[in-house]
């Protein structure tokens, strides 16, 4: 293969770090694509793709700000076809579970003609730990318009086991998974686990969406953003995605991680003890 290099745009976030973390330890050449990367890619200037994706092979590809949005289908269509133009001959794609948006840009991916491997994610466990509940949780109290609908929360680090699997096992080539954790839990039992494996008093306290959005505008959030995060509390935590998925079972030969599990790793860790 002239070019053996894997591109993981979106590099540094949630998932990206741990792909190129586990890509490394195996010997394996690869490199982040983010705006901040020494070849930048920036979804919002297209003028920045090709520079970051030549000289590769495959990619690995998470959307910023959310595969919800109206231009990201598009977006990725047109990605996929510069990725072609630069003789990558793979694309895995993290999409969400229940999104439209996120299938119109799955639907984009596979008409563009590059093999393709979706890996369709639940919510992940490390936004209670490393993303938008963190300060909360730190507080002791997290407020969301979420009340009785369970969600089965995946582990970031089985996302990043089948993403890598998917990267260097071409019979992932052209599959869609379905990710999920092995229990669904509503966000009130969540924290529970939460509080019970640091040791801290943690509540959880359902709002109205109208008290959500409210206290989201007056800590100064875009009025993107907010809209993002009404849409998925409102249209996709709607039980929709409440079934559990043999998606990391079928690509990693293991059963998912639990939440408990999490919640006990990532408590020793000391990220809640502040």
């Amino acid at each position: 293969m002239q070019n053996s290099e894997i591109v993981l745009v979106g590099g540094s976030g949630k998932t990206g770090g741990r792909i190129m973390k586990r890509l490394e330890e195996r010997g394996l050449a690869v490199r982040a694509a983010s705006r901040s990367s020494a070849r930048p890619f920036d979804w919002e200037e297209r003028s920045t793709w090709r520079g970051a994706l030549e000289g590769a092979s495959s990619a690995y590809v998470a959307f910023q700000p959310d595969l919800s949005v109206a231009w990201a289908a598009e977006a990725i269509g047109a990605v996929a076809r510069v990725a072609m133009e630069c003789h990558l001959d793979h694309i895995v794609l993290l999409s969400g579970r229940g999104e439209e948006g996120a299938q119109r840009s799955e639907a984009a991916l596979k008409a563009s003609g590059i093999g393709h491997t979706i890996l369709r994610a639940s919510w992940f466990c490390q936004n209670f730990s490393e993303g938008a509940f963190l300060e909360e949780i730190l507080a002791g109290r997290l407020q969301l318009p979420a009340g009785e609908i369970k969600e089965p929360f995946i582990d970031a680090e089985d996302i990043a086991d089948a993403a890598v699997a998917a990267l260097t096992d071409p019979s992932h080539r052209n599959r869609t998974y379905e990710l999920t954790g092995p229990r669904a839990l509503t966000f009130r039992e969540a924290v529970a686990e939460i509080a019970a494996a640091s040791g801290r008093p943690i509540e959880y306290e359902q709002v109205s969406m109208a008290e959500f959005t409210a206290g989201l505008a007056a800590a100064g959030l875009p009025r993107g953003l907010i809209d993002l995060l009404e849409e998925l509390f409102g249209q996709v935590l709607d039980g929709r995605n409440s079934g559990t998925m043999s998606g990391i079972t079928d690509i990693l030969g293991r059963p998912a991680t639990d939440f408990s599990h999490y919640a006990r790793r990532t408590a020793a860790t000391g990220i809640w003890s502040a």
